[in-house]
């Protein structure tokens, strides 16, 4: 047993700091995946425990279901799901080998005509969903779903023959926008921050920054939320930030917003930690379950982003 007054362990937050509370939070709400990617982030914890929880989510035919993305329940694998298994994976440096070979194999297995990524297959009807996310017969390919899924496989350095036609619709889309909403502009990001064609990227990434600002899609004052319209089919007050977009300085499009900008957004990112130590969910909130599993993702993301940014958190 410790002696009374021992220092504690270097791992461990100091009191009350941000990411104590935020611990607290995790150990108490949080699904296993979520708590090992806690621990690999801020305690220490092994790729390997990560990578042993995300395989519950895994199915025989290469993808990911089993409400991996909370929002989308049942045991079916979808596109959503795998992109989110792709985070998981990139986040602790395993996105390659045998099991992104699979996950390829899925995708070319569920793409479009065209190459690309339907966000929901008709598999998932009959199990409970969100009821903004439509279940219908012969879904369109979306930037929202393949633009992450290309840029992480990028990212990663993964060369797959699904890759080519994917990456052409990824351009064809993302240089064809004029008019998007904050989540569509995030899976554009993602896909630009790891294009191999840099100077095309940074082209690209500039005028989606200008049609940012011209749309009004960021809230550049938190302090007056409401001079910025919430997009067609948002939940009320579901606004976007800077550091939504942004979620480190190395993104492309940290360039869009000032540093006076950043900072404000960052300073309400550090506020919204609520007395729980978790971070609230913006988006609409349907069911218990899911906002509860929401909340642990979305408090991990919180921390890491303020810390990308230099910002303490324990």
């Amino acid at each position: 047993m410790a002696e009374t007054g021992a220092s504690p362990l270097p791992s461990t937050p100091p009191a009350r700091s941000p990411l104590f509370r935020a611990e607290q939070f995790v150990w108490l709400t949080a699904r296993v995946l979520e708590q090992r990617l806690f621990a690999h982030h801020f305690l220490h914890g092994t790729p390997d425990a990560v990578e042993a929880a995300l395989d519950a989510y895994r199915n025989e035919d290469g993808g990911y279901g089993h409400a991996l993305e909370p929002d989308l329940r049942g045991p079916v694998s979808q596109p959503l799901h795998t992109a989110h298994a792709l985070r998981v994976l990139d986040a602790i440096g395993r996105c390659g080998g045998q099991r992104v070979e699979r996950v390829c194999r899925y995708l070319t297995s569920v793409s479009s005509a065209d190459g690309a990524l339907p966000a929901i297959r008709p598999s998932q009807r009959g199990y409970p969903t969100a009821p903004f996310v439509p279940v219908v017969d012969d879904p369109p390919s979306e930037l929202l779903a393949t633009g992450p899924v290309v840029g992480l496989l990028h990212r990663n350095e993964v060369w797959h023959a699904w890759l080519f036609r994917a990456t052409d619709f990824c351009w064809q889309a993302v240089e064809s926008l004029e008019k998007s909403h904050p989540y569509e502009v995030e899976a554009a990001v993602v896909f630009l921050d790891a294009a191999p064609d840099r100077s095309r990227a940074q082209a690209a990434a500039d005028r989606l920054g200008r049609m940012v600002r011209e749309q009004r899609l960021a809230v550049l004052d938190p302090d007056r939320p409401g001079a910025y319209p919430v997009p067609s089919g948002y939940a009320p007050g579901e606004h976007h930030f800077p550091h939504d977009f942004a979620r480190s300085p190395e993104s492309l499009a940290r360039a869009w917003f000032t540093d006076d900008e950043m900072a404000r957004s960052l300073d309400h990112l550090a506020a919204e930690q609520q007395d729980d130590g978790g971070w609230p969910v913006r988006w609409r909130q349907w069911a218990p379950a899911p906002a509860l599993e929401a909340r642990a993702m979305v408090t991990i993301e919180a921390l890491r982003t303020l810390r990308a940014y230099g910002r303490f958190v324990g």
